[in-house]
């Protein structure tokens, strides 16, 4: 137990478990006006949420010892849970702002999409390590996963979800990367991709959707309906400045700036602690990326890697598309920022996946050999005897 403890990655361990901690305090500062108004607790969001970190941690120390390759011998019974949930989901699911993606069971609410992404990460993983020495083979290797990729990705669309598929998409386009397939499909790929899109986009465009892109590119033209939401997180953002108004004085979380603690929480970061508190905050997402990429690259066993660069891929992209929402970069999609914002599923399934990311830079630290001994290991030409022996 010693030894485990001993290859424990510090980054990985230490940044998902602070962000958490620091979004608990965050959530509290921004969610209590809304919490008296909603549930009459102005501490409402702030128990939920400490009930869903030590939730996660458990889930991320338990684990974290698990070795990850047990996963690959479950990968079927793993697919086919994703698969089934996300068609449940659809069947019996909550409607929550026009979209049934929820499965209220009383006791707790969760998304099974945001367990579709670490499942699909896993299924690609698997399958690709497998498929490693015939990625040539376009029809045998890259079709299949394909297939199980565009079912779920159609099952999330079907809720409608267009954040969450556009993360999956997002995902298993960096796996499939990583896997080596030739740039002559990857470009095949794409092709048939954007058609489908073509195809598909006018369907699912709606007046709410398509006022997304206003409000996001044009916010002042409606400055009071499509484009309110950017222009608050702008003034917060603004306000802010370089260290902040200071932690719990933000004006913006009064009722001017909506689903402060959920999406836009960065944007009440900004106006408390300034640019330093999104600096620290950005910063540590981007050390839990950097680092399991390392990870990716030191692993020497391919289903391992490919698993830690879909991880990586899954916390770096939520974390762009959060960001972009909230700077104007990109269309508001609903999509939380990784650790930090309130919500149960996501953060869940984030704490599950540092531990399974944590799992494999324990086992790659544990097989480096350590530097006094490759030098021992390493022959040395015999000394010259010298004149007279």
């Amino acid at each position: 137990m010693k030894k485990r403890w001993k290859n424990l990655d510090f980054a990985l361990t230490f940044s998902p478990l602070a962000l958490a901690g620091f979004g608990i305090v965050m959530i509290y500062s921004a969610s209590m006006l809304y919490g008296v108004m909603e549930f009459e607790s102005s501490t409402y969001f702030l128990v939920k949420q400490i009930q869903w970190v030590l939730m996660g941690s458990f889930l991320f120390f338990f684990t974290l010892f698990i070795p990850y390759q047990k996963y690959k011998r479950i990968i079927k019974m793993i697919t086919f849970g994703i698969i089934l949930l996300l068609i449940g989901v659809l069947i019996f699911g909550k409607e929550v702002n026009y979209a049934k993606s929820w499965y209220d069971l009383k006791v707790l609410s969760f998304q099974p999409a945001e367990v579709a992404k670490l499942g699909l990460i896993m299924y690609l993983a698997a399958v690709f390590s497998k498929k490693i020495s015939y990625i040539d083979n376009f029809s045998k290797a890259v079709v299949p996963p394909l297939v199980i990729t565009s079912i779920v990705l159609g099952l999330v669309i079907l809720q409608p979800d267009i954040g969450t598929a556009s993360i999956i998409f997002l995902i298993s386009l960096s796996v499939i990367l990583s896997s080596g397939i030739r740039f002559r499909h990857l470009a095949a790929l794409i092709g048939v991709g954007v058609l489908l899109l073509i195809a598909v986009v006018p369907h699912l465009v709606t007046d709410e959707r398509s006022e997304r892109f206003t409000g996001a590119y044009e916010p002042f033209e409606d400055h009071l309906d499509s484009g309110y939401q950017l222009i608050q997180s702008y003034v917060a953002i603004g306000t802010g400045g370089l260290t902040g108004v200071g932690l719990g004085n933000s004006v913006q979380k009064l009722g001017y700036l909506d689903h402060a603690h959920t999406d836009f929480i960065l944007a009440i970061v900004a106006e408390e602690l300034g640019l330093v508190g999104v600096i620290v905050s950005i910063g540590l997402l981007a050390l839990i990326v950097i680092r399991g990429l390392y990870i990716a690259k030191k692993c020497e066993d391919a289903f391992g890697s490919l698993l830690a660069i879909g991880i990586s891929s899954m916390i770096g992209i939520q974390a762009f598309i959060n960001i972009g929402a909230v700077s104007g970069l990109l269309p508001i999609t609903g999509v939380t920022l990784p650790f930090l914002s309130y919500g149960g599923s996501s953060l869940l399934v984030l704490m599950v996946s540092m531990g399974v990311l944590n799992n494999i830079a324990m086992q790659v630290r544990s097989q480096e050999t350590p530097i006094r001994k490759r030098k021992e290991a390493i022959p040395t030409e015999p000394r010259l005897r010298s004149v007279g022996q």
